[in-house]
């Protein structure tokens, strides 16, 4: 039996070679990366300590403190991993087991998806609310589900990808209370709720004080986003140290590399960074928004580093696709019979890159 698996985007120097373009020309619309790097030159110079001949410490203490101090919890409630990605296996390897079920608040992140899968575990998609309502949780949907199925774990995004959406916490608080009640009409434990908040730096808002009330939470970080590092792919998976355990004994040895780790370090050190970085973005995505709409194009309100941007059906959608692709631009789109089939999403570049994309959006229709 084949194992589900993530579908890479296609490489920057493929789609050049394909579209007959210099690589330079190539704009990633599609990834949600920031489009410029920290100013961690200093880092990068070195010497790091170890040397890059030895393994990285084990406990990474150095890094767990920069990130416990940033995210205001304690060292014993952090685990730095290989990305947002490795949190969230390495969540699904801690709480799923073959044969028990994951819910999830779809559409959403795929990866959810698949490591639960990989997992052999069942996956119930609950749809989250449509525009009207902001593309909101429906909270009791998600509960009943838990309960009727003896959930393991819940997945959650928020903000949410690919909608841009953000849902208050106190929705996520409610939904907590529920699934406690759940559990306990049902004389057993609550499921994990792993919440990723890749996105949390563009709201200011987090679900982490919840975990005292929610023993059984798991936040996911990561700096791929607000502290632009994606190369240097670092996260962390955050929980009451109890809950972090069985997260922690699935995690393979020095899984951050040295550099990573040190870059981690410096930005997390340097909150100036990522803060600007934010405010930058968050002004590009008003423009964007903005001019798009003034293009006849449909965008959806957005609180992250993109835009999803419906148009009046697939084809629309795939045609407007394959003239951005064209001029270099590449967009996210979604496949036959996805909800957000319609869409392409659109990351938020830089003002000159995004200037390119409006010029080429004005002979597309929505």
């Amino acid at each position: 039996m084949s194992l589900p698996t993530y579908a890479w985007d296609p490489t920057t120097d493929f789609l050049a070679d394909k579209y007959a373009l210099p690589r330079e020309r190539i704009v990633r619309f599609d990834v949600n990366t920031s489009p410029v790097p920290p100013e961690l030159a200093d880092v990068l110079a070195g010497p790091f300590f170890p040397s890059l001949s030895e393994y990285p410490p084990s406990d990474y203490a150095s890094l767990v403190d920069a990130a416990a101090t940033e995210y205001g919890v304690a060292k014993d409630e952090i685990l730095p991993t290989a990305g947002a990605d490795e949190a969230l296996d390495l969540t699904a390897r801690a709480f799923l087991a073959e044969g028990s079920t994951a819910v999830v608040a779809a559409p959403t992140y795929a990866m959810y998806r698949i490591v639960s899968e990989q997992r052999g575990a069942r996956v119930v998609a609950i749809p989250r609310y449509g525009p009207e309502r902001s593309f909101g949780l429906d909270v009791r949907a998600i509960a009943a589900a838990v309960e009727a199925e003896g959930a393991s774990l819940v997945w959650l995004c928020e903000p949410n990808n690919p909608t841009g959406s953000f849902e208050p916490p106190e929705v996520v608080a409610e939904l907590l209370g529920a699934l406690e009640a759940g559990a306990y009409r049902r004389c057993t434990q609550p499921p994990a709720v792993a919440v990723d908040e890749a996105y949390a730096e563009f709201v200011g808002r987090t679900v982490l004080g919840m975990r005292f009330d929610y023993p059984r939470l798991v936040v996911v970080r990561t700096l791929s986003k607000a502290h632009a590092l994606a190369g240097a792919r670092v996260g962390f998976a955050i929980a009451r140290p109890e809950t972090l355990a069985p997260i922690l004994s699935f995690r393979a040895p020095a899984s951050v590399g040295t550099v990573s780790a040190a870059l981690a370090e410096a930005s997390l050190r340097r909150p100036q960074l990522a803060a600007a970085n934010v405010a930058g973005i968050g002004a590009e995505r008003d423009r964007l928004d903005r001019e798009l709409k003034e293009l006849g194009w449909r965008p959806y309100p957005s609180t992250t580093n993109f835009v999803l941007v419906r148009f009046s059906s697939p084809a629309g959608a795939a045609r407007a696709a394959e003239t951005l692709l064209r001029a270099g631009l590449i967009p996210r789109t979604f496949g036959e019979g996805h909800p957000f089939a319609d869409c392409l999403r659109l990351t938020v570049r830089s003002a000159a890159e995004n200037a390119r994309l409006l010029e080429a959006a004005r002979g597309i229709p929505a």
